[in-house]
């Protein structure tokens, strides 16, 4: 560990690419990133083979340093350490920042990571809608960047790209922009236009999302799990189903009290018996869920692709409008697990959820592929 940050792993002066990830899911997907990019290198046609490439095979670890930007979450930093120890072992380095440990933090991150990030040659991001990411974009000299997915929110910032929108998360669409937003916009408006493709810049999304519309010069790449099959299961089945929290309850889009009625019509209908919480989701809410559902309320340490792929996992997967909609079937390609997705009725919303939310959550539903539709469970008032 670093005197100051508590990085960890062989200290690279200055490393080719760098990624920067503030949640579990990221990092899972900078790892994906990291494993299809070497399987391309691998099997380029010509030249030498890329610092990624040993004896024609992916090099693991070659090149890559993960910085974690570390929530303050107690749930969220767990699966982190438990990510981490995972590109550990592929070998990478990781740079464990408490980048949020108190007022003067920020400075000591931003500080102690300004060399690293002038000197590298490509920066791999989960959340170009973060603040903390937005500032360090600003600094970095780097000419090729990555963006990988951060769930749903990578639908919305490639769409926000291409009509060359500000960048705004689609919960918070449609409502006035705050004194802190007032304040970060011209940072905010600097790191879009790093994000912008032009003048010797490169930038690829690496998504298992569906992109409806591609911004000009953006190179897509699609993110299938290879690392995670590779790596994991295939899983062991139970006969029940198991159904997947969600956290629009905590961003303010969907009313508590209809939440979860509409995770007890779900259980009872198809006969749950676990709930696998979102990291955000609060502690009162879930006990409230499971005194009066009866289900087993489970709290992973690992993303819900790693945990369903490791099993036992249900024959039957429910969920609600969310990232897992598009990802468990990728994840689980070749099992017999069915995932299932249960819409979000308009009823079910707050009266501050945005203008865009019913939308939106429609379209992550309406473009998932492989998955089962349901109809939406009726709740009382």
């Amino acid at each position: 560990m670093s005197p100051r940050a508590g990085s960890t792993g062989p200290q690279s002066p200055a490393p080719a690419t760098l990624a920067f990830v503030e949640s579990p899911v990221q990092l899972l997907n900078v790892l994906e990133w990291a494993h299809a990019h070497a399987l391309r290198t691998a099997a380029e046609p010509s030249g030498p083979p890329g610092p990624e490439v040993e004896g024609g095979r992916p090099r693991p670890g070659a090149g890559l340093t993960l910085v974690v930007l570390s929530p303050t979450d107690p749930m969220t930093r767990g699966q982190l350490r438990r990510m981490a120890e995972l590109a550990r072992d592929e070998g990478y380095e990781v740079r464990w920042e408490e980048a949020r440990g108190g007022t003067t933090a920020p400075f000591h991150t931003v500080g102690g990571l300004a060399p690293l990030l002038r000197r590298a040659e490509r920066i791999v991001m989960g959340d170009p809608f973060s603040r903390y990411v937005q500032l360090l974009l600003t600094i970095t000299r780097a000419r090729d960047l990555v963006v990988v997915d951060d769930g749903t929110a990578t639908m919305e910032f490639v769409s926000q790209l291409a009509k060359g929108e500000r960048l705004v998360r689609w919960h918070r669409r449609g409502g006035r922009p705050g004194a802190r937003d007032l304040v970060f916009a011209p940072v905010s408006a600097r790191a879009r236009r790093r994000l912008t493709p032009g003048n010797g810049r490169r930038v690829e999304v690496f998504s298992a999302m569906p992109i409806a519309e591609t911004p000009e010069g953006v190179t897509i790449t699609a993110n299938d799990f290879s690392w995670t099959r590779s790596r994991f299961g295939p899983p062991r089945l139970t006969k029940g189903a198991d159904l997947v929290g969600t956290s629009l309850v905590e961003t303010g889009v969907v009313d508590p009290d209809r939440y979860l009625e509409a995770v007890k019509g779900l259980a009872a209908t198809y006969g749950a018996t676990r709930y696998f919480a979102h990291r955000r989701e609060s502690p009162d809410k879930l006990h409230r869920l499971a005194a009066e559902t009866g289900l087993e309320i489970v709290r992973p340490d690992l993303p819900l692709e790693l945990i369903a792929r490791r099993g036992p996992i249900g024959r039957t997967i429910l969920s609600f409008p969310s990232t897992v909609v598009h990802t468990l079937p990728l994840a689980l390609v070749g099992t017999e697990v069915k995932v299932a997705v249960c819409d979000i009725d308009p009823a079910w919303l707050t009266e501050t959820a945005s203008p865009r939310a019913q939308g939106f959550l429609s379209g992550v539903t309406g473009t998932a592929r492989d998955v089962h539709r349901l109809s939406t469970v009726s709740t009382v008032t």
